[in-house]
């Protein structure tokens, strides 16, 4: 038996998690609207709300799993990466929770749990298999070969896909966060309305800074010819940077499948809830013979369910640590 309380809480949202004997039984998540009047997270405001929200959350866990305190056999939290500020809420709390009830501790390396929610509900992915990681701070592409054995073979040089589709959205005047926003403004648009360059980088790794300025340029150049050229031409404006974004993406995860050998493809992080970027996957999946894995759509984005099922097979292997554990905001794999 073990039922695992999980902790989320590397940006801005607050999550609490319970599974029980590896089945997620409760996955509450407090969203911070804050933020919206700002354009953008801020981490102060963040690691505030997050005090403000931990206790009633983890009550909320509590009753959606019909368990008690007392029936909790582990504490998982995200140790890193994320805004320090935020993190030091989530691991105090873990701590003094663990310490409260004498239970042991499990650190989750919050990446590594995003590709470790594809092991929540079937189908799950086979080893070894390759993981798109896409969100707004991290673009990855991950070797998974087992549980908590995993190569990054590809990474962002820069800025991140998400973060492409965040400052784009910004630029657009959409409101935060823009990305889904784009999602749902590009569902009516025209993809090769527009035509973006591609970043030329060698091997497997991407680049999205230069992809952003030649954005920034083509509507500063349209805009001058026409100023509500953006209004006119929203739509396709937003299908067309959505769907150069997906090729970019999907261009350099066919090199590394074709690389590996590897046909078991998933995908994960914020990003990954992205109804194009799921939608050419699956075309070419069809195309290639791949087996694609795509977690649903409340495993996606930050959550602590995917904390409790990388604690869980962790809690398996005995894999604790201490009480003078410390949040890394920076944490790699």
């Amino acid at each position: 038996m073990s039922v695992i309380l999980a902790i989320e809480s590397s940006c801005d949202e607050t999550s609490v998690a319970i599974c029980n004997n590896g089945k997620i039984t409760a996955n509450v998540i407090a969203n911070q609207t804050i933020h919206e009047n700002y354009g953008g997270v801020i981490p102060e405001l963040a690691s505030r709300v997050h005090q403000q929200n931990i206790v009633p959350v983890v009550q909320q866990a509590l009753i959606d799993a019909k368990v008690t305190k007392k029936d909790i056999n582990a504490v998982a939290f995200t140790r890193g990466p994320g805004l320090l500020g935020s993190l030091l809420v989530g691991v105090s709390f873990a701590k003094s929770f663990a310490l409260a009830l004498d239970l042991p501790l499990i650190a989750v390396n919050h990446m590594q749990a995003h590709i470790l929610a594809h092991f929540i509900d079937e189908p799950k992915p086979s080893f070894p298999f390759l993981c798109l990681t896409v969100s707004g701070g991290h673009t990855q592409i991950v070797l998974v070969k087992d549980y908590f054995d995993m190569e990054i073979v590809g990474e962002t040089l820069d800025d991140a896909a998400g973060e492409a589709f965040d400052k784009t959205a910004k630029i657009l005047n959409l409101p935060y966060p823009g990305g889904p926003l784009i999602d749902k403004h590009a569902r009516e648009g025209n993809p090769l309305a527009y035509k973006f360059p591609e970043p030329q980088i060698k091997g497997l790794d991407y680049s999205f800074s230069g992809f952003k300025t030649a954005i920034l340029y083509f509507l500063r150049d349209q805009e001058k010819e026409d100023p509500d050229f953006i209004q006119k031409h929203l739509n396709d404006i937003c299908a067309s940077v959505q769907h150069s974004i997906v090729q970019i993406l999907l261009n350099k995860l066919k090199k590394a499948a074709k690389q590996y050998g590897i046909k078991d493809i998933a995908i994960a992080g914020g990003v990954s809830a992205n109804s194009g970027l799921r939608n050419s996957l699956a075309e070419l999946a069809a195309e290639l013979g791949w087996n694609v894995f795509i977690p649903a759509f409340e495993y996606c984005t930050d959550n602590a369910a995917m904390i409790a099922i990388a604690g869980y097979h962790k809690y398996l292997n005995k894999d604790f640590v201490g009480q003078d554990i410390a949040p890394a905001a920076r944490m790699v794999f």
